[in-house]
C-alpha cells in the first residue's frame, strides 16, 4: 500500500523522454505538473536537453539525484522496458509507462510486456499503454492528456479507475463542464502489474474518495475484485461500474439451454448485484450516479414528489418515474394545506403530482418554504425540483433556496433542468445539489439510490436438511439422463419413474410396467437437445410406444449418422408449470438460472440469475427472490383464479440443486434441469430432464492424486 501512495501521492517525479517543447505529448507531463501546482521534485531526463520549463534536465535515469518516487516513462515499448529497469534499480517505488504495443498489439507484444514485467522487479507498474493518473485532491497529473489543459479542474469525492486511456480524458472534461469534482483518475489500461482491485483497496483508506467509479472492459481477478468490493461496501464506499460488451455477450456456442440464456454479461449482472455493486447502462449514468451517491443521503421508499412551475417539465418527469415504478402520489392532506397557505388567493390544484406550485418558480422564497413542505411531508422518499425558464433569470437565487433545504432531513433532493442551461447545471453541482438535464437521469439515480439502500441476502455457510451423495466418483464429461437424474433424486429432487431399455419389445414392456402415458427418449450423455433431433416423443403407450420406437431411431440417425443404442422410457407428468433451473461455469463463478422452461427456454428468455456461493447452499429467501423476479412469476402464484403452484417445494428444490452444483465445485461445467415442472401446490416439483457435464481434466487431476 505504501508503494501506491508513492504513487498517488508521490514526494518527486522523474519524466523520462521528456520533451523541451511544451506542445508535444512529451512535453506536456512536465508542463502540466507546473501547470496544476506540483510542489514536489521534477526531473525531466532527456540526452539532448541541459534544461526543460526552468527545470534541470538529466541525460539518464542514472543522472538523477536521488531514486524518484514515480517514473513517469514517455518513451517506446522497447526503451520503456530499460528505463524501468534502469528505475527499479535505482530504487523508484513505482512506474508510469504510456507507450502502447505491449499485450494489445499481439504475440510480439505480449513477450515485450512480460519482458517488462520481470524488468520493474518489486517496483509497482502503471500501464503500460496507459494514459496515466491524475490526483485532483492533491494537484498532482502524471498525465499527457491533453483534458489537463483547463486550467478549472473541480476537485471533489469520486475517485475514477478505468482500464481504458481515453475515457480517462473526457470524464476529466465532461466532470468540470458539468461541476462534478473528483478526488483521482487514474487509467490502468493493460494491467501488467497493479489492476483495478489493487486501486479500489487502496481507495477505500483514500479520505477522499466517497465513490469509486469504475470503467471496465473485464475483470482479471474475479475473486480478489470479490475481496475488495466487499470491504468497499462495508466501509461504505459504493462501487459504481460501467461494464462495456454488452453487445459482445452471446453465448452461440453454449452446449445447454442454460449456457444460452446465462450469457457472459449476464453473469456480470448477477456478479456485481451480489456485491452490491451499482453498474450503470449509459456513460452520462457514469457520472450522474456518483454524483449523487457522494452526498450520502438516503431513499428509504419509492415515493417521489415532484415539484414543478411548468406543467409539461412535470409530466416528463412523472412518465420516467412511472416507468421505473416509483409512485409520485398526491399531497396528503396535511401537506397540501400548507401548500395552499403558500399560495394565497391563486387557485391551485393540489390533489395531484407533480405538485404545480406556479408562483414558487418566480419566487425563491415561496420556492424555499415549498420545499421545506415536501422534504417534511410523511407522503414523500425523495423530491424533485423543476427549474423551468423562469428559473433561469435568476439561477443563483434558485439554487440558493434549494440549497437552503437539504438541512432539513437527509432525503434525495435532484434538480432537472428543462432548459438548455449547462451554466445552470454546474453552478447546481458545484453548491452539492445534483443537476440533471434529462428526465430518464433522474429516475436512474433514484434507482441506484434505493439500490444501495437493500440490504444484500446472505446465502448459508451450511445447506441444512440437504444431503448429498459421494460426489467423488463421478467421471468427468457428459453424464448420460439416468445418471444425472440418479444424482438429482439423491440430492432431494423428484423424478419420475423410469427404466432404461436398449430394444422394442423392452420399451413396450416398460411402457406396461410405467403405466399410461409414458414418455420414449433417446439417452446419450453427447446429446444435450434430444427434441431438436426427433429424440422425444410424448403421450405414448403400451400399444403405440413400438411403432414410435422405430421412427425415432430413424429419425435420429438421419441427424447424427449412427444409430442410438440406449432409450429412457419415463411416467410422463402432467398438469405441471414448465420451469428451467440450471447452472453454468464462468470466469466470474457459476451461475444459477431459473426461468421459463420447455423448448421454448430461449425463445421467452424471461429468467433469474444469481451467483452461487463457494460453499453452502443459496437459502429459502434467496430462492424464493429468484421466483419472484420471473415475468411469469404470477402464473405460479393463482394468477386469475389459475391454480397455486407447490411454490415452497420449488423454492426447496432451488436450495438443494445449489447445494449439489457447489459441492461440485469446479468441477461443474453446465448443468440443468429442463422442463422442471411444478405441480399444484402440496404436490412439488418433478425434473422431468437433467443435463450435468462435468469437467473432464478436473477428474483426470483428482484420479491422480
Amino acid at each position: 500500500m505504501k508503494q501506491l501512495d508513492a504513487l498517488l501521492n508521490p514526494k518527486s517525479v522523474a519524466v523520462i523522454g521528456a520533451s523541451a517543447d511544451p506542445t508535444k505529448t512529451s512535453g506536456r507531463p512536465v508542463s502540466y505538473l507546473i501547470k496544476h501546482g506540483f510542489s514536489g521534485a521534477i526531473y525531466p531526463v532527456n540526452p539532448k536537453a541541459a534544461e526543460i520549463q526552468g527545470l534541470t534536465c538529466y541525460a539518464d535515469v542514472e543522472a538523477l539525484p536521488e531514486a524518484p518516487d514515480v517514473g513517469l516513462v514517455l518513451l517506446n515499448a522497447k526503451r520503456s522496458v530499460a528505463a524501468v529497469r534502469s528505475l527499479a534499480k535505482l530504487g523508484c517505488k513505482a512506474a508510469v509507462v504510456l507507450a502502447s504495443g505491449f499485450a494489445e498489439a499481439g504475440e510480439d507484444g505480449q513477450d515485450l510486456q512480460a519482458e517488462l514485467k520481470e524488468a520493474a522487479g518489486s517496483m509497482r507498474i502503471l500501464g503500460p499503454n496507459t494514459i496515466g493518473l491524475v490526483n485532483l485532491s492533491a494537484g498532482i497529473p502524471l498525465s499527457a492528456s491533453g483534458a489537463l489543459e483547463v486550467s478549472d479542474l473541480p476537485a471533489g469525492h469520486v475517485a475514477v479507475v478505468s482500464q481504458s486511456g481515453g475515457i480517462l480524458g473526457a470524464l476529466l472534461s465532461r466532470a468540470a463542464g458539468r461541476g462534478i469534482g473528483l478526488s483521482s483518475l487514474i487509467s490502468t489500461s493493460n494491467e501488467v502489474d497493479l489492476e483495478v482491485s489493487d486501486f479500489i483497496d487502496y481507495l477505500v483508506d483514500d479520505e477522499n474518495t466517497k465513490v469509486i467509479a469504475l470503467y471496465l472492459e473485464s475483470i482479471r481477478n474475479p475473486q480478489r475484485f470479490r475481496e475488495v468490493a466487499i470491504r468497499a461496501r462495508d466501509a461504505g464506499k459504493p462501487l459504481v461500474v460501467f461494464k462495456i460488451g454488452r453487445s459482445e455477450a452471446g453465448a452461440n456456442a453454449a452446449s445447454s439451454h442454460t449456457g444460452a440464456l446465462a450469457g457472459e454479461d449476464r453473469v456480470y449482472d448477477a456478479f456485481f448485484r451480489e456485491l452490491g455493486v451499482i453498474r450503470v447502462n449509459t456513460f452520462d449514468e457514469f457520472l450522474d450516479i456518483p454524483a449523487v451517491l457522494v452526498a450520502g443521503r438516503k431513499l428509504a421508499g419509492r415515493r417521489v414528489a415532484v415539484l414543478t412551475s411548468t406543467g409539461g417539465a412535470g409530466t416528463l418527469i412523472a412518465d420516467s418515474l412511472g416507468v421505473t415504478d416509483f409512485d409520485t402520489p398526491a399531497p396528503d392532506i396535511d401537506t397540501a394545506e400548507k401548500l395552499r397557505a403558500l399560495q394565497g388567493d391563486t387557485p391551485t390544484a393540489l390533489d395531484r403530482n407533480p405538485i404545480d406550485v406556479t408562483l414558487a418558480g418566480l419566487q425563491p422564497d415561496l420556492l424555499r418554504q415549498a420545499i421545506r413542505i415536501l422534504l417534511e411531508s410523511d407522503s414523500y422518499d425523495a423530491l424533485v425540483v423543476i427549474i423551468g425558464s423562469s428559473g433561469l433569470a435568476m439561477p443563483d437565487l434558485v439554487v440558493s433556496a434549494i440549497q437552503d433545504c437539504l438541512s432539513v432531513n437527509d432525503k434525495p433532493v435532484l434538480a432537472y433542468v428543462s432548459p438548455y442551461a449547462p451554466d445552470t447545471l454546474k453552478r447546481l453541482n458545484s453548491g452539492g445539489i445534483p443537476g440533471f438535464s434529462s428526465p430518464e437521469s433522474c429516475s436512474a439515480v433514484l434507482e441506484a439510490l434505493y439500490f444501495t439502500g437493500q440490504p444484500l441476502l446472505s446465502s448459508a455457510s451450511a445447506a441444512p436438511g440437504v444431503q448429498l451423495p459421494n460426489l467423488e466418483t463421478l467421471p468427468g464429461g457428459s453424464l448420460d439422463e439416468a445418471s444425472a437424474k440418479t444424482l438429482f433424486s439423491q440430492a432431494g429432487i423428484k423424478v419420475p419413474q423410469s427404466k432404461v431399455v436398449t430394444t422394442r419389445d423392452e420399451a413396450v414392456q416398460a411402457a406396461r410396467e410405467l403405466g399410461e402415458p409414458v414418455v420414449l427418449k433417446i439417452m446419450d450423455a453427447n446429446l444435450l437437445h434430444k427434441s431438436d433431433i426427433g429424440g422425444v416423443a410424448l403421450f405414448l403407450n403400451a400399444d403405440t410406444i413400438g411403432e414410435r420406437f422405430d421412427k425415432m431411431i430413424a429419425d435420429v440417425e438421419s441427424h447424427i449418422g449412427r444409430c442410438p443404442d440406449q432409450f429412457l422410457v419415463e411416467a410422463m407428468i402432467a398438469g405441471g408449470h414448465e420451469l428451467i433451473l440450471g447452472a453454468n461455469r464462468d470466469a466470474l463463478g457459476t451461475a444459477l438460472l431459473l426461468g421459463a422452461g420447455g423448448v421454448t427456454a430461449e425463445l421467452f428468455k424471461d429468467t433469474a440469475l444469481c451467483m452461487l456461493p463457494e460453499t453452502g447452499a443459496l437459502t429459502l429467501d434467496q430462492a424464493r427472490a429468484m421466483m419472484q423476479k420471473l415475468t411469469t412469476w404470477p402464473l405460479l402464484d393463482g394468477y386469475r383464479g389459475s391454480v397455486h403452484r407447490d411454490t415452497e417445494a420449488l423454492a426447496q428444490a432451488i436450495v438443494n440443486f445449489s447445494a449439489l452444483i457447489i459441492a461440485l465445485g469446479d468441477r461443474v461445467v453446465t448443468s440443468e434441469i429442463n422442463p422442471l415442472f411444478v405441480l399444484p401446490e402440496g404436490q412439488g416439483v418433478v425434473a422431468a430432464d437433467a443435463v450435468l457435464v462435468l469437467d473432464e481434466k478436473s477428474a483426470g487431476d483428482r484420479s491422480d492424486g
